[in-house]
């Protein structure tokens, strides 16, 4: 069965993922001379970088995600269906996928990473991820639900394990989530558990290397863990993770933590679709494309942002994967598509780094361009100022910034509701 899409004289561009880099590039082929699908797993886009706001009570899941459709309303050229892609059949030019089959003319992949556990299933089944809104809604309503436990505990080692949090990874995401529960075991938390001696309460950032934040200027490193230990998080460099049953950790060292909280940061890895020879794709699970984006030795089948892995001398390992790297492909590829329409040659991918940045705290955050570094307050509100621009939808902008800014004033996070109940499967 093939997907109903209304067949037209126009080339089909088929786009898979609705990330950063499959919006950016459907929004830039809004005047081209063809015909976009896009497909995508949900039915909206996700504003990634704001996840963990959701996971600590900061936000509701509606401020950080956007309908499809809404998106792309007055798009003429534009047909949004929802559905999973299964397989590439490349000779056929064709996808499968969960609604039906899709020919194409030219497929981009863009379907973004998944959280990688390194094939150890035992941290697969006992920690969070936090990925998607779906993670970030569990992962607050485990961590609700262990400290209405808590209360209810007269075993002194399952009080401790309830109230022990630990986040294994001390890239961003893991270093933004200490901060954030820090603020909350701080201000928050206290508030509506009286009776709970938060005193006892830790809240450890684990860490395999030597540093947190490896990617960024070793000035930001040195601040961030100093923002984070004056929070009052425990931060463990050069420990590895070994064991974890969903009340034990054990680190490579022999170090043992009573947790049942334990949320995984460590690392991600693509998506790639099936149908693709083995040989298309790394170890980390990347696509492996030309500096075209185009996968190797295939014409018309490319792929763009955390799924791919366009290596260089500078990158051997493939581009970093952030959104600004998945948004200047989708920019590159409409370019050298209209070049290619044109009969002009194509233009390599060269990823312009404008700089990284990620907030620890209220009025923490470390910042980092291309000549400096700062952090603080102007790096705090450097931070905001750009993730308010970057969200989609005026909408979100404004109930983000009021949300922000409400809680700024009283630190009051009023999402800290246990609106379903997380059971481990």
């Amino acid at each position: 069965m093939f997907i109903n899409v209304p067949e037209v004289k126009l080339p089909r561009i088929v786009i898979i993922g609705c990330g950063f880099g499959g919006l950016e590039l459907a929004k830039s082929l809004r005047h081209c001379e063809a015909q976009i699908v896009m497909i995508d797993k949900n039915n909206y886009h996700t504003f990634q970088p704001l996840l963990y706001q959701v996971a600590t009570a900061g936000l509701e899941p509606d401020s950080i995600i956007y309908p499809i459709r809404k998106i792309f309303k007055g798009q003429a050229n534009f047909h949004f269906r929802w559905g999973e892609l299964q397989s590439v059949i490349p000779e056929k030019s064709l996808i499968t996928t969960s609604i039906g089959e899709l020919r194409y003319d030219h497929l981009i992949i863009a379907t973004g990473s998944v959280t990688n556990f390194f094939g150890n299933k035992d941290f697969e089944a006992g920690s969070m991820p936090m990925k998607n809104v779906t993670d970030a809604l569990n992962l607050r309503s485990l961590i609700l639900q262990n400290f209405e436990m808590a209360l209810l505990s007269y075993d002194k080692d399952e009080l401790d394990a309830l109230m022990t949090i630990m986040v294994v990874g001390g890239g961003p995401t893991g270093v933004e989530l200490a901060g954030a529960l820090c603020e909350l075991k701080k201000h928050v938390l206290p508030t509506d558990y009286p009776e709970l001696d938060f005193a006892k309460m830790r809240i450890i950032l684990v860490e395999n290397g030597k540093e947190v934040l490896a990617t960024m200027h070793p000035d930001n490193r040195i601040r961030a863990c100093k923002y984070l230990e004056e929070m009052g998080c425990e931060v463990w460099l050069n420990t590895g993770v070994a064991k974890y049953d969903g009340l034990k950790a054990e680190t490579r060292d022999g170090k043992q933590l009573l947790t049942r909280n334990l949320i995984w940061s460590a690392g991600v890895s693509g998506q790639p679709p099936a149908g693709l020879k083995p040989e298309l794709i790394n170890r980390r699970g990347r696509v492996l494309t030309d500096e075209y984006c185009r996968v190797r030795g295939l014409e018309n089948i490319y792929a763009i942002g955390d799924v791919a892995s366009m290596e260089s001398e500078k990158y051997p390992n493939g581009h970093p994967q952030v959104a600004p790297v998945a948004i200047q492909q989708a920019e590159l590829w409409v370019k050298n598509y209209r070049a290619m329409l044109m009969g002009r040659p194509l233009t390599p991918f060269e990823y312009f780094d404008k700089g990284s940045m990620a907030t620890i705290g209220r009025n923490k955050a470390v910042v980092e361009l291309k000549y400096f570094t700062f952090g603080g307050m102007p790096g705090w509100l450097a931070w905001m100022g750009l993730h308010l621009m970057m969200l989609v939808g005026f909408r979100n902008k404004v109930i983000v910034f009021i949300n922000w800014l409400w809680n700024y004033i009283n630190y009051e996070r009023n999402m800290r509701l246990i609106i379903r109940v997380f059971k481990r499967t």
